[in-house]
């Protein structure tokens, strides 16, 4: 793993935290903004402009049907993260092998409330918290309460934690957010420079309310997911997660890091069909235990790899 990827996680999960009072009044939130930008940009300056005559009618065709198929994506890939489980231990899991050489953890056979254990193992990994074992990668999070397989960081903005299951639905989510909230900036900037213009402007005043609104939005939106997006992308290419870049920003090498295709895959799938959209195909989740998030392969000389 590297030390950029840390860097550039060294603290994103604290100012979720700071904010996870609001709960689900944050998804209203985001609805709210997407429903300002739709007002903003279909109802007000290019829905009318479709029965206009020459550029104008053109112009108005080129923004608003991108427009509505990034909208479908985002909101596909944002209510894709709401709603999936990031993933849970099972019951009494159990590993099969003593595979997990990372993150080690000294334990007494008392610490396993009475089930059986290896005390020459000191690798297998206990939570506390939940009074089980803990597959690799996973880590319990102290707002749902309970451990989350490959867990990223809890987002208050989907109300959910971002894990195994539904990372790449996140991902997908902030790159149609980029897409979109970009396109909305400069198909809305024109309308925002007339503001300082000295010409009268036509509409009333809610309605240029509501488009100052969406543009000072929508960049404030983009320009802050952009940053986001490009600090996942460096996650991705070393197949480390926010918690894992944050905790371990002094190792070297990381067991997991097997190479930027293979990382991409284990989060994205090998069946490129399904890349930009917020599903698997059947035949990747049965080939592929990493997105079922309980299975990782690792490189075999960094097995015994310990922090």
């Amino acid at each position: 793993m590297h030390r950029s990827g840390a860097a550039m996680a060294w603290n994103v999960f604290k100012f979720c935290t700071a904010l996870r009072g609001l709960g689900s009044i944050m998804i209203l939130l985001v609805l709210g903004v997407v429903g300002v930008t739709y007002y903003a940009v279909v109802l007000t300056n290019y829905g009318p402009a479709l029965y206009d005559s020459g550029l104008d009618s053109v112009t108005a065709f080129a923004v608003l049907i991108p427009f509505h198929c990034l909208l479908v994506m985002l909101l596909w890939s944002y209510f894709s993260v709401v709603l999936t489980d990031p993933g849970s231990v099972p019951p009494n899991w159990r590993p099969a092998t003593d595979e997990e050489g990372g993150e080690a953890y000294p334990l007494n056979a008392s610490d396993f409330n009475g089930l059986p254990a290896n005390p020459s193992n000191q690798s297998i990994r206990y939570c506390r918290k939940c009074t089980q074992l803990k597959p690799p990668r996973c880590h319990h999070c102290s707002v749902c309460g309970r451990c989350v397989l490959k867990m990223d960081h809890h987002c208050v903005w989907v109300v959910n934690c971002v894990g195994a299951l539904n990372y790449k639905y996140f991902l997908l989510f902030l790159f149609y957010t980029f897409l979109e909230t970009s396109l909305v900036t400069l198909s809305l900037l024109p309308h925002f420079i007339a503001f300082f213009s000295d010409n009268d402007i036509p509409g009333s005043p809610g309605t240029l309310a509501t488009t100052f609104l969406a543009f000072v939005l929508n960049l404030a939106f983009a320009l802050s997911v952009l940053g986001f997006l490009v600090m996942h992308i460096s996650l991705v290419s070393a197949n480390t997660t926010t918690i894992e870049a944050y905790e371990k920003k002094t190792t070297p090498k990381w067991r997991y890091d097997l190479g930027r295709r293979k990382n991409f895959e284990q989060v994205f799938g090998a069946d490129k069909r399904y890349w930009f959209i917020p599903a698997y195909s059947e035949e990747d989740l049965r080939r592929m235990p990493a997105l079922q998030g309980l299975e990782y392969p690792s490189k075999p000389d960094l097995d015994s790899q310990e922090f």
